[in-house]
């Protein structure tokens, strides 16, 4: 078929070649047009979005050099307020501030921490600072005990140099140093500015040694606590701090602020960017960037507003951001200044230009359709022929078989009689080749009467038992092979047309007997308890792709070719009875085992 339709393809690829070519000159023309026309427009405005952009960009970086102090507080000091600042070091954001906890499960701080309280951690011999740390704290619990002020006072001096001199692990440091705390406020009555600086401020030791509060030393080593870790450590410092009359407002604040993943802002930067999410950002080097939360949209009315008191725009014009980039380089921010009058002006302009697009476009989807309806025209034709050719060929093959069969047979019992022989089966083999002749063209006739929708059922109340008795009958007068139908109807009733029914069952037992390898060949009828009725076979089975298929017109089993005798019709024709039925037949299950087809019947009213 492709050789038939190639001349027919070629013209009308030429063609829609032809025409895409000259509809795409004539859209150059009009894109032409409206660039033209654009530029000169846009030429009234370059002035005043200059002097937007230059306000902008001066608005900008006042507002990153305002929050530069804060910034550099931020940094340093973990309780410091860190909203709208941003800071990100050798790829790692540390403003705004994140959580970074350990992704482990387990909780070894927390337990350290109640063995610690309840005297139970044992000390590890390879480990000799933390074994010395123990010693200390088993020295202050000593004191605490005897209420022996001026021993406590040396006991936590020891304890304090000792944890300036060695840096333990967070997971021994902190748990311990809360420990100890919490055994000052219980035990003791520390002085209040000595709490201060142990839980808040932190302390010197007078030789340059700084030792940060508790509270700035869980947020300084939150990556070192798995989240149920670092949790339980801030509830216990902040139950402390409150019970000390330390300050915690700051440290509750910071906590609630750790964010769990880093903002979704660019890796690198060109130079100092705006992002629509609202962040001015600008790089102090490759691995330095630092920035400032700012309201795009609010900069955006302030500049408009200080345009309008110049007299640079009237009452309803306005700055906008142009593009749909969510970042922006600070260098050529893509800034509009639209009043009505240019929006009126552009929009006629684009109404102008889409008109003449939809007019091209039109027309080549116009020429799309023709072409593609003359494929189409052209394939269905060539195609028809080839059907036609197909059904002829069929046809004319399963006619030609059983005619020759019969004139071979009757010429043969001529001559048997002629010389007196034995003759008495070849009566019943004219009658079968007879009956097959007969079937094939009731079922053209058929078929073709309901295709073109001249055939009216005349319903009746039917019995199933009676409609498979029939079939047996049937079998036993023009099976070549043995059959054993089996049926379990009881005594179901149909509301059909009975000479339609016993033509589908007929197709469906002959094409059971021809598609088969055993012997017998098995049949079995079985009404179901929802209405429907299976109809199986122990046939050669039919592939699972194929289960649609073989319902079509004319469509034979790959595999199978011109061996089994038929028109591609049968399976058509069943379906097609039982839709007009109002019901519908499906392939239910197959296998080399056999074939189960369900046939589904209207309810009846």
């Amino acid at each position: 078929m492709f050789r038939r339709l190639l001349p027919t393809l070629s013209a009308l690829v030429l063609g829609l070649a032809g025409l895409g070519w000259g509809l795409w000159q004539l859209q150059r023309i009009f894109a032409t047009e409206r660039e033209d026309a654009r530029a000169s427009l846009h030429s009234r405005r370059e002035a005043l979005e200059q002097y937007a952009l230059v306000s902008l960009r001066q608005t900008l970086r006042e507002k990153l050099e305002e929050a530069r102090p804060a910034l550099e507080l931020a940094a340093a000091d973990p309780l410091a307020p860190a909203q709208g600042l941003y800071l990100r070091e050798r790829g790692e954001q540390l403003l705004p501030r994140l959580a970074l906890h350990d992704p482990a499960e387990d909780s070894p701080a927390r337990d350290r921490y109640t063995r610690l309280r309840a005297g139970k951690e044992v000390p590890e011999e390879e480990d000799e600072p933390w074994t010395e740390r123990l010693a200390l704290m088993g020295t202050l619990e000593r004191a605490l005990e005897r209420r022996d002020v001026r021993s406590t006072t040396d006991a936590l001096v020891a304890y304090l140099q000792h944890r300036v001199r060695y840096v333990l692990a967070s997971t021994r440091d902190v748990p311990s140093f809360l420990v100890v705390l919490e055994a000052l406020a219980e035990r003791a009555t520390p002085e209040h500015l000595l709490m201060q600086s142990l839980l808040h401020h932190g302390m010197e030791d007078g030789q340059g040694h700084r030792m940060e509060g508790l509270q700035r030393l869980l947020l300084l080593k939150r990556s070192r606590f798995t989240r149920a870790d670092f949790y339980f450590l801030h509830e216990r410092v902040v139950e402390l701090s409150r019970r000390t009359g330390t300050p915690v407002i700051e440290f509750e604040a910071r906590t609630a602020e750790l964010a769990a993943t880093p903002l979704p802002l660019p890796g690198s930067l060109p130079g100092p960017v705006l992002v629509r999410s609202g962040w001015y950002l600008e790089p102090k080097d490759k691995d330095h960037v630092r920035g400032v939360a700012v309201a795009p949209a609010a900069l955006l009315d302030i500049l408009t507003q200080e345009m309008r008191e110049r007299g640079l725009l009237g009452p309803e014009g306005h700055v906008s951001l142009l593009g749909t980039e969510e970042v922006l380089p600070l260098a050529n921010l893509p800034l509009g200044v639209e009043t009505p009058l240019w929006e009126e002006e552009e929009k006629a302009l684009e109404q102008r230009y889409r008109l003449k697009t939809g007019m091209v476009v039109l027309c080549a989807a116009l020429a799309l359709t023709i072409a593609g309806l003359s494929f189409v025209a052209q394939h269905r034709k060539y195609r028809f022929v080839e059907l036609k050719s197909d059904f002829v060929a069929t046809v004319s093959h399963e006619l030609r078989t059983p005619l020759a069969s019969i004139r071979l047979l009757a010429e043969t019992l001529e001559w048997r009689l002629a010389q007196g022989a034995e003759t008495k089966d070849y009566p019943a083999r004219i009658i079968h080749e007879a009956d097959g002749l007969g079937f094939l063209v009731e079922n053209l006739l058929s078929f073709n009467r309901i295709d073109k929708g001249r055939w009216v059922p005349h319903l009746s109340v039917v019995r199933l038992d009676e409609l498979v008795a029939t079939l047996r009958r049937d079998l036993e007068a023009w099976a070549r092979v043995p059959v054993e139908l089996t049926a379990d109807v009881g005594e179901r009733e149909l509301l059909a047309d009975p000479q339609l029914m016993r033509l589908l069952l007929a197709n469906l037992a002959r094409n059971a007997c021809a598609y088969n390898t055993r012997n017998p060949v098995c049949l079995r009828v079985e009404s179901l308890a929802d209405g429907r009725v299976r109809f199986s076979d122990n046939g050669v089975g039919i592939p699972e792709a194929e289960w649609e298929r073989i319902f079509g017109e004319f469509y034979r089993l790959r595999g199978q070719g011109r061996e089994v005798p038929g028109s591609g019709l049968g399976l058509a024709l069943c379906r097609r009875i039982l839709r007009l039925h109002g019901g519908d037949l499906r392939v239910a299950a197959s296998s080399p085992e056999g074939t189960t087809f369900e046939l589904t019947f209207a309810e009846r009213r």
